[in-house]
């Protein structure tokens, strides 16, 4: 809706996980790298926390970019998956042939596989997304899976993500193996003021904006106010002022177009929006004007095509008179 007003190729503020919109704050520089060391000296158990809309799930997209192209990896993003869904679920990604009807024959099934890949010095790594939703029984099944190793390399790489309640679940009496087997822990904090700015900047430019400084220096401190530094939280703010800036057709996103988006999402769900009203009133206005503009070119056209036919009629009568008054 507002792509050609604003001069932008796509959309900077979806909320999927496009690793291409990805801003590396240098708390998620160095999770990233340190991701991919453990990933790649076969570390065992790895875990990654942060509060909900960090950025993780999208620096796991990255993460499987940045892993060479002879590492297999699993990423299992349904949280509610018993142990053996989620068994099912990796040896669909690995392409495990099925049939096997017993858990003990699935995960002979996998060990195989994983051997297998070990010989051919391959790395094969599991993800789980929204760790802290599984239930401890269903954890400690998931760490008898790091008993697959040889005397000297660890078999799967089992990389646990989820928001901060992950680190109190793991402290259950029931997980203490599982948690002594986890060795490296990193974690995503909400960005700073000036990590917010870049982040809209970064977003912008990747969505082919020409002015990077769309968003004023008050728009930036009121998004960072309310979002708390949650990438999420920013770029739906984003999203809704560009929204409400095209309704008012401005150019800029000041601070009080961004109070506006901020009121809107806060209540606008429940009670009726004006402001929704003056955006959908926008758009019908400016199709409006292009239909307008496209009945005007098509009459313009019709008047030029009968002038043109005028002329050559009046052209034609002209010559056949001069063909009689010569003829004589």
């Amino acid at each position: 809706m507002y792509l050609t007003f604003y001069g932008l190729k796509e959309k900077p503020f979806n909320a999927t996980p496009d690793p291409r919109f990805l801003y590396m704050s240098p708390a998620h520089r160095e999770a990233l790298a340190q991701l991919v060391y453990a990933t790649q000296e076969r570390k065992g158990f790895i875990v990654l926390t942060g509060r909900v809309g960090t950025g993780k799930t999208t620096l796991l997209h990255a993460l499987r970019q940045r892993l060479n192209g002879q590492t297999a990896v699993s990423f299992v993003v349904n949280s509610s998956l018993s142990f053996d869904g989620i068994l099912d679920y990796v040896l669909e990604d690995f392409g495990i042939a099925k049939g096997m009807e017993s858990r003990s024959q699935r995960l002979i099934a996998l060990k195989n596989f994983l051997a297998e890949r070990e010989r051919a010095d391959q790395n094969t790594v599991l993800m789980l997304d929204e760790a802290q939703n599984l239930d401890a029984t269903t954890l400690e099944q998931i760490r008898l899976l790091s008993n697959f190793e040889t005397p000297s390399n660890k078999l799967l790489q089992i990389l646990l993500v989820g928001q901060p309640e992950l680190k109190t679940v793991l402290q259950l009496p029931q997980l203490q193996q599982l948690k002594q087997r986890i060795e490296l822990r990193c974690q995503i904090p909400p960005l700073s003021g000036d990590e917010t700015r870049e982040y809209i900047r970064t977003r912008l430019r990747v969505a082919g904006a020409r002015d990077l400084g769309l968003f004023t220096d008050r728009a930036v401190e009121r998004i960072t106010e309310y979002s708390e530094g949650v990438p999420r939280l920013i770029s739906l703010v984003c999203d809704h002022s560009l929204l409400f800036g095209y309704a008012d057709q401005r150019r800029r996103i000041d601070g009080q177009i961004v109070s506006q988006a901020i009121e809107y999402l806060e209540d606008g769900a429940t009670t009726p929006s004006r402001r929704l009203g003056r955006l959908r009133a926008a758009v019908a206005l400016r199709l409006v004007r292009w239909s307008l503009w496209g009945v005007a070119v098509a009459l313009a056209g019709s008047v030029l095509t009968l002038a043109l036919r005028f002329d050559a009629a009046v052209l034609g009568l002209a010559l056949s008179m001069r063909h009689l008054v010569g003829g004589r």
